[in-house]
């Protein structure tokens, strides 16, 4: 595993804050902390705010290392 990775994943949240909905990773995070929000409630012993960041770390580590 690089160990540059949680740099690269910072730099990438700080280019998805500036460019806004424009900027090519927001939407599929966005996707992925809603699916993981859903998927927190239908788990018993997971909470949403859990799930939703679950989701949208899982989506932003997919962006950064395809």
């Amino acid at each position: 595993m690089d160990r540059y990775v949680l740099k690269d994943a910072v730099e990438e949240a700080k280019a998805m804050g500036r460019g806004g909905m424009s900027h090519p990773s927001t939407k599929p995070v966005l996707i992925g902390a809603g699916v993981g929000a859903v998927a927190a409630g239908i788990l018993p012993f997971v909470a949403w705010p859990v799930g939703l960041i679950a989701g949208a770390g899982f989506m932003l580590y997919k962006r950064v290392r395809p």
